[in-house]
């Protein structure tokens, strides 16, 4: 049996028989979207099929240094609670062989009970549910750009981070010549993501010493993100075996713009499959629908900005000319906007959201973008006057200016009541909690600019 056959409890028992395995790989992913993981016993396993089993719910109560979240308001879990364990479900349909561990499977699971309310998985999956009460299915792709240095996660905490020397060097975009002379690595990378069930539709070099760029196969919204997660996780394994690393940091270097994740969407109605952001003969064979998707995404984008812009980081990214939108500004085939629109047939009419960087959590973020266009056909918006030309160029209305700090988009998450109808009181107020917490942890360091600049002047 392979794994990509496997959709049920009954599946995942009989795969598991059949390959005589004593333990599988189960994980899930928390507010980072940093996958969290054991490995299970068959017979546990077995049993956590049909009854769940039950995971510590710190991992929704720490951050990405497994720092826990103190005195900022987190109240779904802390000392006040214990730190119990909390229920989770296995999903069978995630099995997944795993590239450097012949014959091993790997199942995502999901927080279920309470903590489901605040887990990113179930945030996503709830959105999703609204999307087909509407009437629509989604459909999903993400991209990212990565990247990688010939490091080691010793070497580069030895060098403090500094210094590092890139897999390779100079401004090689699109360049033939890297990937011909690393085909081998390329390939590796190529079969990994084929062997674990999310394939790349393309992978070349982007502008910047040894930095990639990988665009996976588009799928539903879930398993998009499913994927998404995984590609990230499992890049930097797929690194780190070869002796180098990879980072999704939004932005390492003053000297190169920053790393996005830009996530692409459609909607396709359910009763008959037909797609709902393309109509023959319109301006930019743009739907009724599409446009309400895009006014709603383009309105809700600044209370939102903190679910695609997680760390302090990813706002050293989201600066002019740098490949980073700066407002909430839509346009058709304008990669200096937030929203691009990409006409086309029926099949790829789409609208890419260029917002979120590549260190955003992939099930938060799209929760984020597709809520937030659902809201637009609900209220039956329409979108502001598109850009034309450079849209950092432009002076643009006071209402599209983005927060330019995770504190500030934490607060107008916090205080949104769009956002708390959207994902619910638990989700918003956890969530925030959890940035405010990040943006407090940096607060309390010193950084080389302010040493550099008021050391001895001022």
């Amino acid at each position: 049996m392979n794994a990509a056959e496997v959709t049920t409890a009954a599946d995942a028992r009989r795969i598991v028989e059949e390959r005589q395995l004593t333990h599988v790989k189960v994980g899930l992913f928390d507010n980072d979207g940093i996958l969290r993981g054991k490995y299970m016993s068959r017979d546990k396993f077995f049993s956590a099929l049909d009854a769940g089993f039950a995971f510590c719910d710190v991992v929704l109560g720490w951050d990405s240094n497994d720092q826990l979240y103190e005195n900022v308001g987190v109240s779904f879990t802390g000392w006040h609670t214990g730190y119990p364990d909390a229920p989770v479900r296995i999903i069978p349909e995630s099995c997944r062989d795993i590239a450097f561990e012949p014959g091993m499977l790997l199942f995502l699971c999901e927080f279920d009970g309470d903590a489901a309310a605040v887990c990113p998985r179930n945030l996503l999956k709830r959105v999703l549910s609204k999307a087909q009460d509407m009437g629509f299915d989604v459909a999903a792709a993400f991209e990212y750009e990565f990247f990688l240095f010939d490091e080691t996660p010793h070497s580069a905490r030895a060098k403090g981070y500094r210094d590092l020397t890139p897999f390779t060097p100079g401004f090689f975009g699109y360049s033939v010549l890297r990937n011909s002379v690393h085909a081998e690595l390329y390939q590796e990378l190529l079969d990994m993501c084929e062997t674990m069930a999310f394939p790349l539709e393309g992978l070349h070099t982007e502008t910047g010493p040894g930095v990639l760029e990988a665009a996976i196969t588009v799928d539903d919204a879930m398993h998009a993100a499913d994927k998404a997660a995984l590609f990230k996780t499992f890049t930097k394994v797929w690194a780190q075996r070869q002796q180098l690393m990879a980072t999704f940091m939004a932005k390492w270097s003053n000297a190169y713009p920053g790393q996005s994740g830009h996530m692409h969407m459609s909607l396709r109605h359910r009763a008959d499959g037909r797609a709902a952001f393309h109509e023959d003969g319109a301006e930019h064979n743009m739907s009724v629908v599409q446009r309400q998707f895009v006014a709603g995404q383009q309105a809700l984008m600044p209370e939102l900005v903190v679910m695609l812009a997680q760390t302090v980081n990813a706002y050293s990214r989201m600066v002019p000319g740098y490949w980073a939108p700066t407002h909430a500004t839509w346009s058709v085939e304008n990669r200096t906007t937030s929203l691009r629109v990409i006409p086309g047939s029926a099949k790829s009419q789409r609208v890419e959201h260029r917002l979120g960087s590549a260190d955003a959590n992939p099930y938060i973020a799209l929760a984020a973008a597709i809520a937030s266009g659902l809201y637009g056909i609900e209220q039956q918006l329409t979108p502001d006057p598109m850009v034309h030309g450079n849209a950092y160029e432009q002076k643009h209305p006071a209402h599209q200016a983005l927060p330019l700090t995770l504190d500030e988009a934490a607060g107008r998450l916090r205080e949104s009541p769009v956002a708390r109808a959207l994902f619910g009181d638990a989700f918003v107020d956890h969530y925030s909690a959890t940035r405010q917490w990040e943006a407090a942890e940096y607060r309390k360091h010193i950084t080389d600019w302010e040493l550099a600049r008021y050391f001895e002047i001022i």
